[in-house]
């Protein structure tokens, strides 16, 4: 009994040997199966096996699936990009337009005052020039400039009460003679025709005198409003006379830090092109008044002082407002002088129209806020559209003021773009080309000397 326990050790020593050789073997296996998947052994092409004999199917290798990404064709990926980018910017355009809308009287208000402080400024200047303390220039010329646009309308209004009577008088007259000239015309129109005619135009104020009636209702709710306007109008371009600076400080401290550089020098030459368009539009509609009224005036027009303010005041809206004010001079020469008065009327307001397109406005002012003359009818309907009368006049400086910032931060960049780019090695100071200044602002356009103080 006391040799078993030896026995039993050896046998145990034995079973323990050949697990471990059966281990290293096991290990040498798998260690074989690992090298031949990593590197195949190439198989000559007489004793290729294929796919489907050599694995089962369920372990036939496949191809690596491509990107979906660059599975799409390239233009479709570029056009896709493009999409949902301009699908942003619509929607954030819709959205201030309607927050535009919902307090339109307040920003039309600033827009005006805008306008007004960019053709008074300059004389706000020369009055602090000439030693004039800073708020009382701004007082008298924001009040003289009010007292001007007030005196306009009263003498308008004046002329117009003053000779309506007559006016009637010689509407009714111009009425028969253009009726009598009708009938002995070449167009062989019948007094029964003018009859129909006259017939169906009182039958439409008839249908339509609850419609007059409610409009002339509504305009008291015009005229409050009117008045709230111009009162707004009033107070901004007073503070921006007077603080522009400031006020154009605290908007630049609203811009993202990257963007202030490019804003700081984009401003004073968006403020340096609404000022001369604001002045020269001003300078063309004072002469097209002037001139247009001297000729109904030798003409025997009624009312020719009215019409040439009228003439002056829709010169503002370009393109639309002549050809209007135009066309509202022709229709009272038309019914109070007869035929030939309102084609020598026509013939004036072309000949004057014609001078101002291909005279005064290229001359007065210049280059630096021309528009071609298809952005011009596009943004006047488009702001006529969206605001009426009051957007027609605002569409044509936004345009021409947004080309000049568009054309300052592309040169702004491409600039910064050239100054940070990495120099040829071995290039020297004389070896690198200069790089181009950001666009001035335009001729004659003076201003501080700060951009912070060329702003309103």
């Amino acid at each position: 009994m006391s040799r078993v326990p030896g026995w039993l050790g050896r046998l145990g020593a034995g079973l323990s040997e050949m697990g471990e050789r059966l281990d290293e073997r096991r290990a040498e296996v798998e260690r074989e199966r690992r090298e031949s998947a990593a590197e195949p052994a190439p198989t000559p092409p007489d004793t290729a096996v294929p796919a489907t004999e050599a694995y089962p199917e369920e372990f036939v290798p496949s191809a690596p699936r491509p990107d979906p990404a660059q599975a799409v064709p390239w233009g479709v990926r570029v056009a896709a990009e493009a999409g949902w980018r301009l699908l942003v910017l619509a929607g954030t355009v819709w959205v201030l337009m309607k927050a535009i809308s919902a307090i339109q009287l307040v920003v039309m208000s600033f827009v005006v005052a805008l306008l007004l402080t960019a053709l008074l400024q300059p004389t706000v200047a020369r009055l602090k020039r000439a030693g004039v303390p800073g708020g009382a220039a701004t007082a008298l010329t924001a009040i003289l400039g009010f007292v001007v646009i007030g005196l306009m309308g009263w003498f308008v209004t004046w002329q117009v009460m003053a000779n309506i009577d007559d006016l009637s008088g010689q509407v009714q007259d111009g009425i028969d003679d253009l009726r009598r000239w009708l009938l002995n015309s070449p167009f062989h129109v019948t007094d029964k025709q003018i009859n129909g005619i006259a017939k169906n135009l009182r039958d439409a104020i008839g249908d339509n005198t609850d419609s007059i009636t409610s409009a002339g209702l509504e305009g008291v709710t015009v005229v409050v409003e009117a008045l709230t306007g111009i009162l707004l109008a009033f107070f901004s371009t007073l503070f921006l006379l007077y603080d522009g600076k400031r006020i154009w400080e605290w908007t630049l401290k609203l811009v993202p830090a990257a963007a202030r550089p490019g804003v700081a020098g984009a401003g004073p030459r968006a403020w340096a092109t609404l000022t001369a368009y604001v002045r020269g539009t001003v300078i063309v509609a004072l002469i097209d008044a002037i001139f247009i009224g001297l000729g109904i005036y030798f003409l025997d027009v009624p009312m020719a002082v009215p019409l040439a303010v009228f003439i002056f005041l829709f010169s503002f809206i370009p393109l639309v407002g002549a050809v209007a004010s135009g066309a509202l001079a022709v229709v009272v020469a038309l019914v109070t002088q007869g035929v030939f008065t309102a084609v020598m009327t026509l013939a004036v307001v072309l000949a004057v129209q014609q001078i101002e397109g291909h005279i005064l406005q290229p001359f007065i002012l210049g280059r630096a806020v021309r528009v071609h003359p298809l952005a011009v009818v596009l943004s006047v309907a488009a702001g006529g559209m969206v605001a009426g009368i009051g957007g027609a006049i605002v569409a044509v400086p936004l345009v021409a003021v947004t080309n000049t910032v568009v054309g300052y931060l592309h040169t702004y960049s491409r600039e910064q773009a050239l100054r940070h780019a990495p120099r040829p090695r071995g290039a020297t100071a004389a070896g690198v080309a200069p790089v181009a200044s950001p666009a001035a602002p335009p001729a004659g356009s003076a201003g501080p000397e700060t951009p912070a103080d060329k702003a309103p």
